[in-house]
């Protein structure tokens, strides 16, 4: 069933557990995480980011929220990382409950403004906006640790930066890294503290991929709410593809069993649910 993203990570909060956000790109990945979470019987989001919208178009983004709709569980649609207020106010036309409002690019008063801007388009469609609070680095960036350091969350900026913009979640910069790095800095927990005793809306992690289960987990003890997973599942899905192609050779023949395009889905389908299975039973401190 189709519900509101701040409905499923309140809930999330109450029970002090974290729900799983998950990228999607395809209809094929979309029904990897969905039909987990419904064998599991937990909840889940399903994101949009901008390039998945950019190829796919309104085709997908309907199709994503005609797979929520059907879900036998409660299933949220998110736009994921988005610097376009046209591209918002579209996604919320469509059906979105919630997007990403990324400013954290900005200036801190140019975030604030851009936050508050997109808070009062999401107004408009009774959604709700999430809001990034300190540069999340990613491995396309090539930033230091050091870099990254420098741009964590500050807690009594976050404090303000809430209550301003009227972002009814934060994304916060604690560590953690888009992508995968050889050698993760490690989370600032201490930070985090710092930031929940500040900060009265759920807190979002990103770049959870590839991070210690133990970390996760614990940051989600402290009061993460909800947990965002792209590369790892976009990775699990393309490798099956590749063992696909090494398997069947450059010249696969559709006659054979194994060879046909659904066999090729069905397989990346497969290995897709392993990751995310897992990341939902982490979410589920389990």
């Amino acid at each position: 069933m189709l519900v509101k993203t701040i409905e499923v990570v309140q809930e999330a909060r109450h029970r002090g557990v974290a729900i799983g956000a998950f990228n999607t790109y395809n209809l094929e990945l979309t029904r990897a995480i969905v039909e987990t979470a419904e064998a599991l019987s937990q909840p889940i989001i399903l994101q949009l980011g901008v390039s998945a919208i950019k190829a796919g178009g309104e085709p997908l983004a309907l199709a994503t929220l005609a797979a929520a709709r059907i879900a036998r569980v409660p299933v949220a649609v998110h736009l994921d990382h988005c610097s376009n207020m046209s591209l918002i106010e579209q996604c919320f036309d469509w059906g979105f409950s919630s997007a990403l409002a990324d400013g954290s690019h900005l200036p801190y008063a140019e975030n604030m403004a851009f936050t508050r801007q997109a808070v009062e388009v999401a107004t408009r469609f009774d959604g709700t906006i999430e809001a990034e609070l300190g540069y999340l680095a990613g491995t396309e960036d090539g930033v230091t640790v050091e870099e990254v350091e420098s741009s964590l969350t500050d807690p009594m900026q976050a404090h303000e930066f809430v209550v301003e913009s009227g972002a009814a979640l934060l994304a916060v910069s604690i560590g953690n890294v888009h992508g995968y790095i050889p050698n993760p800095p490690p989370l600032d927990f201490e930070r985090l503290a710092q930031v929940l005793t500040q900060v009265k809306v759920p807190l979002v992690l990103h770049g959870a991929s590839g991070m210690v289960k133990e970390d996760i987990q614990r940051a989600i003890s402290m009061g993460i709410a909800k947990l965002n997973i792209n590369t790892e599942v976009r990775t699990a899905f393309l490798k099956a593809i590749a063992a696909w192609g090494v398997r069947v050779g450059g010249n696969p023949d559709p006659r054979k069993k194994g060879h046909d395009l659904l066999d090729l889905m069905q397989e990346a389908i497969a290995s897709t649910q392993e990751v995310v299975e897992s990341t939902i039973q982490t979410c589920s401190l389990l």
